[in-house]
């Protein structure tokens, strides 16, 4: 089996579109398009169907794709093993949009020599992703254990840094004009996050934020992805969303969303990286050193008891033991 050609479907898979594995891997895309038709044709299934956006996984794809990752960390381990260091750091995010590759990119951008791998493993259930941590296949994945003693013992848990929530509005919602908003005022109005996988840890977020400020938060309905709804915010007179500061999102000019503060107080959620707990990749430390300088938020911010009982300052990130 032609493992350039198995990387090349992870990659693809990962990032949804041939032409961003291309990017990434430094061949054009028809050289993506036909390793992986060449994989298709020895496995004897399809692994893709094209979509208007780029391409998703089949359910054959689905199956095959854990132990396609696990063939293309088994080549990075084997090389690695021959040239100690040579491997990039490669760090787990739950998304490219999201807060944590934002932050990522903003340290690549000013380090622009670091070999830094970004990659989404696509799973909720964060224990996959320690296991994938102790297996060696990622240095770093940004999840949270939200009970410590189910974290293995070989692995660390450390806090990386903290995301500020706004509220997302359409032009017509009753809350769109203000500037800032405390949550009192956002008590009665129908918060929707569509899609809240149960026992994750952000179900658990948004139950304790709920319960603590008397919040309507709605996970009606599966998740069609943002462009869906942004959409539905931007045609809504009653509908929000939470998102954090951080997190990008792009929307077309005449949907004129708005992205409202939340203040007094803040409220965050918190980023935590699983690491290693000894021997942990080189490159980690500069990247927690960048979490450390980022701006600190109001010491009336509120966090979910997970955080708030293990809550330390971003600058602790940093003391990774080598």
């Amino acid at each position: 089996m032609d493992t350039e050609a198995v990387r090349s479907f992870v990659r693809a898979a990962e990032l949804g579109q041939f032409q961003h594995a291309a990017d990434e891997l430094g061949v054009t895309q028809q050289a993506v398009s036909k390793r992986i038709a060449a994989l298709e044709r020895e496995l004897e299934v399809r692994l893709f169907t094209r979509t208007a956006r780029g391409v998703e996984l089949t359910l054959d794809g689905q199956a095959f794709l854990p132990h396609a990752r696990s063939i293309v960390a088994g080549v990075d381990r084997a090389v690695t093993a021959i040239r100690p260091g040579s491997r990039a750091l490669r760090i787990d995010v739950l998304g490219l949009r999201t807060a944590q590759a934002v932050v990522l990119h903003d340290y690549w951008r000013s380090h622009p020599g670091t070999d830094l791998d970004v990659v989404t493993l696509k799973v909720n259930d964060p224990h996959v992703a320690v296991a994938a941590v102790q297996a060696g296949d990622i240095d770093a994945s940004f999840r949270t254990i939200t009970d410590p003693a189910r974290l293995p013992r070989d692995v660390r848990m450390i806090h990386a840094f903290d995301s500020p929530l706004e509220l997302l509005v359409g032009p017509g919602h009753p809350l769109a004009a203000a500037r800032t908003l405390t949550p009192p005022r956002l008590r009665g109005h129908r918060i929707w996050v569509p899609g809240i996988a149960p026992g994750t840890e952000w179900a658990k977020f948004y139950d304790q934020l709920a319960t603590e400020f008397d919040l309507r938060v709605d996970a009606a309905g599966p998740n069609f992805g943002n462009e869906v709804l942004l959409d539905a915010l931007a045609d809504s007179a009653d509908v929000a969303t939470l998102v954090g500061a951080r997190d990008r999102y792009i929307w077309p000019a005449n949907h004129d969303l708005r992205r409202i503060p939340i203040v007094r107080p803040t409220l965050a959620y918190p980023l935590f990286l699983i690491i290693p707990g000894t021997n942990p990749h080189p490159g980690l430390r500069a990247i927690t050193d960048h979490f450390g300088s980022l701006p600190a938020l109001p010491e009336t911010t509120w966090r979910p008891s997970w955080a708030r009982a293990s809550h330390r300052s971003a600058g602790d990130a940093a003391h990774i033991r080598r």
